[in-house]
């Protein structure tokens, strides 16, 4: 399976999918105009990905800055692909990195801890 990157804009993150490498990364703010047609495709891709994945260790690198509430409906839908491919025997392993001064990204995490419980889960607070 090929890799699959979106370069960064203004308005969605840097989605970058290495699937040679069992690394996936966001990064940047999130607020599209139109938040489930950008995800979509990247969901697919995802789920396609992940679906193919057997006794795998996968690594996904989440830092968004901000993103609004139709982008979290989507992050939800990654994370429960995530979920469901660490039910499956896969070790998903999502490092969630925030300003340490931001709670709402830090509780937003903390939710996802909590929801999706097959990930391992690890907190990053970075200095801003």
């Amino acid at each position: 399976m090929e890799n699959f990157y979106i370069e960064a804009t203004a308005t969605s993150p840097e989605v970058d999918f290495r699937f040679d490498q069992n690394l996936l990364a966001m990064k940047g703010e999130s607020y599209p105009e139109n938040a489930a047609a950008f995800y979509a495709p990247i969901v697919q891709q995802l789920r396609e990905y992940l679906g193919s994945r057997e006794d795998a260790q996968i690594t996904a690198n989440i830092a968004l800055a901000y993103f609004n509430s139709s982008s979290t409906k989507m992050l939800f839908s990654i994370f429960d692909a995530l979920d469901q491919a660490a039910q499956m025997g896969n070790r998903v392993e999502v490092n969630w990195y925030h300003d340490e001064e931001d709670e709402t990204i830090f509780e937003f995490g903390e939710e996802l801890k909590a929801d999706f419980t097959a990930i391992i889960f690890n907190d990053h607070a970075i200095a801003s």
